[in-house]
């Protein structure tokens, strides 16, 4: 998302007792660590590296990474101008960071995390995601209503896909589509990742304001996290809405776990929604775990069942409007970010 910092929060607790009754707290998952890594800014997507059991954090002007087992901060890769999504171009050995602020796109060695070059992207360069299949870069322009598509090898511009909507963020399916929500327009859009086009588009119905995503590829099912308290469940090979189910308020973050057959749903509020399929069409809500105000985004390591999330304490909201501030929101208290580890309880 565009903003790092909270927009509006409610308590966890007064959303649960307003939701309907499958909204219950203690899902079998709790907090095992809250690791200190401090530093100054906000945050936005968070997107583990299972094969270097890192983490990277975009932390408004630099990408933070982190060692998944310890919480050691490792190094950053710096600087840039507004940083929110990475991904992760393994074959290629690069690291792609949009840059924002600057409508780019940061390419850096995986290895020493030292920038290798920028290439230009679009207005509200955002959400960032790998397809392997094509092997292309994706970078999802909001105000652009745009992809750019980029190639890992040499970092330099493919070429721009109209989108006809806000995007948000995307996934892979591996198999020469990317998907990807437009939150103005309530829909996903299927884009063919060879031929660099929109091939199909359908209504999130039922849900306001798609924003985060998650993918089920052995099932073709996504996960299209709402800001209309709802995550809607999408069936990608029919291309239609198959459930709805109530998540937590200003969600900005989304995983899914195939082998605990779950789905995580991260909301501003500090609810971890946990989503269970059942097999076919069905899906339940085992609850929500309450982490921590504002931590609205995750990232999964689905080798180890390891869920990420990175919480901070907010001072007041300034009394007056400022160039970098326009609508006084309130700035993170220096030295108390954290990232919250969450698993799987004993016995679940």
């Amino acid at each position: 998302m565009r903003y790092l910092i909270p927009l509006v929060l409610v308590p966890a607790f007064s959303l649960a007792a307003q939701g309907p009754t499958a909204m219950r707290p203690i899902p079998p998952y709790g907090v095992t660590h809250s690791w200190p890594i401090g530093g100054e800014g906000g945050w936005d997507y968070v997107v583990p590296d299972p094969a270097r059991h890192r983490v990277f954090i975009g932390r408004s002007n630099r990408v933070m990474v982190v060692d998944e087992r310890s919480g050691t901060l490792i190094g950053e890769v710096a600087p840039i101008n507004g940083a929110h999504g990475v991904a992760i171009a393994e074959r290629s050995g690069h690291g792609f960071a949009t840059s924002g602020n600057d409508s780019s796109i940061v390419m850096f060695d995986l290895k020493t995390l030292a920038i290798l070059g920028k290439v230009h992207a679009a207005e509200d360069a955002d959400a960032i995601i790998y397809d392997a299949s094509s092997n292309r870069v994706f970078s999802f322009n909001g105000d652009a209503n745009s992809a750019t598509v980029v190639d890992p090898r040499h970092g330099t511009l493919v070429t721009n896909i109209p989108l006809g909507g806000k995007p948000e963020y995307g996934a892979s399916a591996g198999n020469g589509k990317v998907y990807v929500n437009l939150t103005d327009r309530a829909e996903v859009v299927e884009i063919d990742s060879r031929r660099l086009k929109v091939t199909r588009r359908w209504a999130t119905t039922g849900c306001r304001n798609p924003v985060a995503m998650a993918i089920d590829v052995a099932n073709h099912r996504l996960f299209s996290g709402c800001r209309s308290g709802v995550m809607a469940v999408s069936d990608y090979s029919e291309g239609t809405v198959i459930a709805t189910l109530p998540i937590g308020t200003g969600v900005d973050g989304a995983a899914w776990d195939p082998v605990r057959r779950d789905a995580f749903a991260s909301s501003a509020d500090g609810m971890l929604t946990v989503i269970h399929w059942d097999g076919g069409r069905k899906y339940h809500s085992l609850g929500y775990l309450v982490t921590q105000q504002a931590s609205r985004n995750v990232g999964l390591d689905a080798s180890t069942h390891r869920l990420f999330l990175p919480g901070a304490k907010f001072g007041p909201a300034p009394a007056e409007s400022t160039a970098d501030n326009p609508r006084r929101r309130p700035q993170v208290v220096p030295g108390s970010f954290v990232l919250m580890v969450v698993e799987p309880t004993k016995g679940h």
